[in-house]
């Protein structure tokens, strides 16, 4: 029970996934459980307006704002892995993180974190060219002061990360399916995004307080995360994300944003 007491966790989802008239996330809602919106920057959803209404809403609400960055893929959602050069694939990072740093100073904030994206997001866990071309855009963004990064336990994203000298800052999630070696299951296979709420909130619980997930295989995985993602994008999401918070609180998790 000790370990339960001094767990700390992130939640973080991702946010402001709509563009024009088309919306997809309970913005408001989310943001009065969690402690780190992921803001669509444009490139996989997003547009203008909705960066704005939601940095503003984040910026009310005490709730860190992160870029989140993704593949040039409206029409894909960003979950179509892209053979982008690296210097090209910089400078679109940096892009994003810039634009969105417009909203949250607008909106007495800033961009506290960079967390990819889908299809960019599965890429940089093994992809060391890919990884280096988002650390470097990270870095043409932010200069010298850097930014954390958000990603996968053991990617090479976050290798790269700390390598530059920014802050890595593992996350875990607790509706998606783990292979044995701690990657994701692609969202192509079978079971690879849970449905079942009070697996969700076991699994959140589990993943905070043990630091472990079971694989599909059945085999336990570790997962030494900081933050832990609750999708938007799923139906029910912000009364799922209510119910894991609680859970959490219940067993003795500190939900914190982390440093």
């Amino acid at each position: 029970m000790a370990s339960m007491i001094t767990s700390l966790i992130d939640l973080n989802a991702d946010l402001g996934e709509g563009f024009g008239r088309w919306t997809l996330t309970d913005d408001a809602a989310l943001l009065s459980v969690v402690t780190s919106a992921n803001v669509a920057c444009g490139f996989h959803a997003g547009d203008p307006s909705i960066m704005r209404r939601v940095c503003e809403l984040a910026a009310e609400r005490g709730v860190r704002i992160g870029a989140q960055v993704s593949y040039r893929d409206l029409a894909g959602f960003g979950r179509r892995s892209m053979d982008v050069p690296a210097g090209e694939l910089a400078a679109e990072v940096a892009y994003q993180i810039g634009a969105l740093e417009v909203f949250a100073r607008a909106a007495g904030s800033r961009v506290s974190y960079v967390k990819p994206h889908g299809a960019l997001y599965n890429r940089t866990v093994h992809d060391a060219e890919q990884a280096a071309a988002v650390v470097a855009g990270v870095r043409l963004a932010a200069g010298e002061a850097g930014l954390p990064v958000l990603g996968l336990p053991g990617s090479l994203l976050l290798a790269r990360a700390a390598e530059a000298g920014l802050e890595a800052v593992p996350e875990a999630f607790a509706d998606r399916a783990y292979t044995p070696r701690g990657t994701l299951v692609p969202r192509g296979e079978p079971g690879a995004v849970l449905h079942d709420p009070d697996a969700v909130v076991g699994r959140a619980v589990r993943m905070a307080a043990e630091r472990t997930v079971t694989a599909s295989d059945g085999s336990p995985v570790p997962v030494p995360a900081r933050s832990l993602c609750l999708h938007g994008d799923t139906p029910g999401a912000a009364g799922l994300a209510r119910r894991v918070r609680e859970a959490l609180e219940g067993a003795g998790v500190r939900v914190e944003a982390f440093a």
